[in-house]
């Protein structure tokens, strides 16, 4: 087996030139034959129990030169491409020049590989000091939250609906006179003044009272996801069964026992203030960390391959998709909500995948250069504390080749990530 290695002219592209010995071909079509023997139906012959030659005879011995080929050449190539340090980052395309019984296979790969990266200054880069101060008025609007959730529903039947109400309703819409799919609801919960119904609807609840019914005229936004319902006019026939309003707690001492594990407000408003302070902390060491980073890729100069740009749009979509999912949805649905085709979707997060790229190079490039590597005990650690999140055994974790190179290379990044902020600049 030979392997030729040119350059093409494209960047970071190689033209891999395979010859394979006929005698390993015609053993993958062996392979091949033998593993789809039951499928065969020759004259003549029990189901499955034709010799290969009369089955070539009949259906010509192409038919397995695909499956050979797919059978012989996968590890080969990924056996080669490591032998070779070729670090590929797409799936090859493939042209055969040559694919026959008794005959070398011969065939090339066009393959994208991993860019080199050119590092500008990564460290004593100046960034602007990022803080968040906790204020009164942020520890007070907390309480309002916890306030709301601590609400009761008083029931209101001596006056008609004001914005802030929760009101109970039927509805059924219609346009022209021709009710609609997704248009009617039956003891529907409605807050007056929440903006989730649309425009112009709610408004026109306000003033009706218990047993009250009423036409609503509103128009559907022209941007509505909806193609046969966007931009029309619509009348919906409304009955209103209940009125409640929101009752807050008073915010004291009493309140702060019912609500927490604290038995004054001062208390509750000291945890409250220590938990913002830690979020803030948080989030102000996450922003230094993406201005850092941000700043050493703007210096940084790599020639990013489309492949891996596609390999990444398609773990973002994967990602989207999942989220998706927990909620009821699929990608198809969602994309019909935000009125966009999938290719549209996806040229519109080209430069979060790119931005996403060069960061993962940049920083895979520091940590070549610093011959940075995790400390074994926090690796240990790190496994320990994941096998515990997964349900697994630490041990069982540590036999993942896989599993732990992803955790290394995650502290490695980590680490980058704390270089380049420890010797920054930050004004």
């Amino acid at each position: 087996m030979t392997m030729k290695i040119e350059k093409t002219e494209k960047a970071n592209e190689l033209k891999l030139s395979f010859e394979i010995e006929a005698e390993k071909f015609d053993q993958a079509m062996k392979k091949v034959y033998e593993k789809s023997a039951k499928y065969f139906n020759i004259p003549g012959f029990r189901k499955g129990k034709a010799p290969m030659a009369i089955v070539e005879k009949q259906y010509g011995s192409e038919i397995f030169y695909e499956d050979a080929f797919n059978e012989l050449v996968p590890e080969i190539y990924e056996k080669e491409l490591k032998e070779n340090n070729i670090e590929a980052v797409n799936k090859p395309d493939i042209d055969i020049d040559q694919m026959g019984k008794g005959q070398n296979l011969k065939f090339t790969a066009i393959v994208q590989i991993k860019p080199e990266v050119k590092l500008g200054k990564y460290k004593g880069i100046q960034i602007k000091k990022i803080e968040y101060n906790v204020s009164d008025d942020d520890v007070e609007h907390e309480l309002g939250h916890m306030a709301e959730k601590n609400a009761r529903m008083i029931a209101i039947e001596d006056r008609p609906v004001e914005k802030g109400d929760i009101t109970t309703i039927d509805f059924e819409g219609s346009i022209d006179g021709v009710k609609f799919e997704g248009g009617k609801a039956e003891g529907h919960e409605l807050e007056i003044g929440s903006g989730s119904f649309i425009p112009g609807f709610e408004d026109q609840i306000i003033g009706m009272k218990i047993d009250e019914e009423k036409d609503v005229k509103v128009k559907f936004p022209d941007d509505y996801f909806s193609e046969e319902l966007k931009g029309k006019d619509a009348v919906f026939k409304v009955k209103l069964h209940e009125i409640k309003k929101k009752e807050l707690p008073e915010i004291n001492d009493e309140f702060a026992k019912d609500t927490s594990e604290f038995e004054t407000l001062e208390e509750l408003k000291n945890s409250i203030k220590e938990k913002m302070e830690e979020e803030n902390k948080s989030r102000a060491k996450y922003e230094t960390e993406e201005e850092a980073i941000k700043a050493v890729c703007k210096d940084a100069e790599v020639d990013i391959p489309s492949g891996m740009i596609d390999t990444e749009l398609d773990n973002m979509v994967k990602d989207v998709e999942t989220r998706l999912s927990y909620q009821g949805m699929n990608m198809e649905n969602y994309l019909q909500m935000i009125n966009k085709t999938m290719e549209e979707f996806r040229k519109e997060g080209e430069e979060q995948a790119k931005t996403a790229v060069k960061t993962r190079l940049v920083l895979e490039q520091i940590i070549k250069e610093e011959k940075i590597e995790p400390d074994e005990k926090k690796l240990d650690e790190k496994i320990e504390e994941m096998a515990k999140m997964y349900g697994k055994k630490k041990e069982e974790l540590k036999e993942n080749e896989y599993f732990v190179n992803y955790v290394k290379g995650a502290l490695e990044q980590e680490d980058a990530i704390k270089l380049i902020v420890d010797n920054a600049k930050i004004k």
